[in-house]
């Protein structure tokens, strides 16, 4: 069996370490022979970096590299070019600052090609870097990965003067290239934010945004004929240590780690997370292990914004993104919370969804533990299964003692401010994270039930409500017959109204009846 290529980001040391390689070279080489300036977004451990390893292989020519793949035989190998690979993931912007950062790189890759700049100024030094490399090898392939790292690190509050500033620098950086068409024979931008064209890349009007082309919408990521094609070893494997037939597998693995979408049409494995489960050999949550979306969360709660599940926007309203207007949405999109479920080629309009399993659970339980300021995270998850249980066996006493226990903590502001957006947003979280675990039906409390959960015996129907009564609560439920719509399901519908006291810091208050 050939290895999972787990962390590697290189083609040269995935191919000598035999690794799997997702054959991208179709792609690849249509991009390379078809166009010249690129730019794509994707998110964290999406690939990104290893198809700019594959660029660059590319150009210089490495023919080895590319044994057995589909471009073996296409590309013309005894035609080179100088590659200049910049990526800020690597470079010390936060030791040196980013101008000075920038100059240690450029004076590094003039070292590699036997180069002396005479330049101090990083925008003269890529300048002069650029004109003498394409006088001594020719024209030159230019990739640059994480191009937006120096500004999505500084996005918070106290630092975002920081990120206005980097922002500035690199504007200055890439307008060398509006100048250096002669000098470039290819240039491929990737990052994980997709700030304005205005924002940074304002020289660069020939740049081709391929983030949404359908086209390439495949170039990341793993798709279903992929992942059955390339690893089908390790399903094999699978199948047989958790006794599952092929279909149940398949089937399994759409539901937690499928779904990313950047057209609505094709459905992407996320890289990262596939190959730890085809490692490991168990269905587990490996988003957490990408990062902390501690940011987004901040911008959740700031917005009282819980709610984002079948989200319409439309394209216009991504591409205004910047540091002065970050807002939720595109945010959640290009971190890959978010991805396109819909879109309509006419009118530009998307719908946004969580893509699968494994990142709506993730969302899930960092929102519910921070909200509920639960310090152990690991545990959320057990607690919502325990409350499933619960559901299923009709036990409503601890279906009450658990959602007593995760309210507990809700945060000081919530007593302070006399408000319930917390209250609510911890509410629709936790029976959203329950759909999961049961059959359920989830509603905000903007016009309908705030919760109603279906086992294979039983409704329930929830009404919460802050600061008033248990009896209100119930009461909206009768009145509005929210029970009527599960009357032909002859199953036992219960109604339960719940209250939520500030001053007591706790629900003070519920009653159910039989509907």
């Amino acid at each position: 069996m050939k290895n999972l290529p787990i962390g590697i980001q290189s083609l040269a040391v995935l191919r000598e370490r035999n690794g799997i390689y997702v054959d991208k070279t179709p792609l690849v080489y249509q991009l390379s022979t078809e166009g010249k300036y690129y730019f794509l977004s994707r998110p964290r451990r999406f690939g990104k970096s290893l198809l700019i390893s594959t660029f660059k292989e590319l150009f210089k020519g490495n023919k080895a590299v590319f044994e057995g793949l589909w471009i073996e035989d296409k590309w013309n190998w005894s035609k080179t070019s100088p590659v200049l690979h910049f990526s800020f993931d690597a470079a010390d912007y936060l030791g040196l600052g980013l101008d000075n950062a920038i100059s240690y790189e450029l004076k590094e890759m003039a070292k590699d090609f036997q180069i002396e700049l005479e330049s101090t100024a990083y925008k003269s030094q890529f300048k002069e870097l650029l004109k003498k490399l394409h006088d001594k090898h020719g024209k030159i392939a230019l990739l640059i990965d994480e191009y937006d790292k120096p500004i999505i690190d500084f996005l918070e509050t106290d630092t975002l003067e920081v990120a206005k500033q980097n922002r500035l620098i690199l504007r200055e950086f890439y307008s060398v290239l509006k100048n250096a068409d002669e000098q470039l024979t290819f240039v491929f931008i990737t990052g994980i934010s997709k700030f304005s064209k205005v924002s940074i890349f304002s020289h660069l009007n020939n740049l081709n945004d391929i983030t949404l082309d359908e086209k390439y919408a495949t170039l990341t990521g793993y798709t279903q004929k992929e992942i059955e094609f390339y690893f089908d070893e390790y399903l094999v494997a699978i199948e047989t240590k958790l006794n599952l037939s092929h279909e149940a597998l398949l089937e399994n693995m759409r539901i937690w780690y499928n779904g990313f979408s950047w057209d609505g049409q094709n459905k992407l494995y996320n890289p990262f997370g596939t190959l730890n489960f085809l490692s490991k050999k168990h269905f587990q949550n490996f988003w957490f292990a990408t990062g902390s979306p501690n940011f987004l969360i901040k911008e959740m709660k700031k917005h009282n914004h819980f709610d984002v599940e079948n989200v319409v926007t439309n394209i216009a309203l991504l591409e205004k993104y910047d540091i002065e207007n970050l807002e939720l949405i595109p945010l959640l999109f290009q971190t890959g919370y978010l991805t396109v479920k819909k879109s309509d080629a006419m009118t530009g309009d998307l719908v946004l969804d969580y893509p699968n399993k494994e990142v709506r659970e993730s969302m899930y339980q960092f929102l519910i533990d921070d909200i509920a300021k639960n310090p152990y995270r690991l545990h959320t998850g057990r607690t919502i299964q325990e409350l499933n249980q619960a559901f299923i066996q009709n036990d409503l006493p601890q279906v009450r003692t658990i959602i007593y226990s995760i309210i507990a903590d809700l945060p000081s502001q919530v007593f302070e401010k006399q408000t319930d957006g917390l209250y609510h947003g911890l509410i629709h979280l936790i029976f959203s994270y329950l759909s999961m675990f049961a059959q359920s039906e989830v509603h905000s409390s903007r016009g309908r039930a705030d919760a109603v959960v279906q086992t294979l015996t039983d409704v329930y129907i929830f009404e919460f409500k802050f600061n008033k009564t248990a009896n209100e609560g119930l009461g909206q439920i009768y009145n509005r017959k929210y029970a009527d719509k599960y009357r032909a399901s002859n199953k036992m519908i219960t109604g339960i109204g719940v209250n939520f006291n500030s001053e007591q810091r706790l629900i003070d208050d519920w009653i159910e009846a039989v509907l």
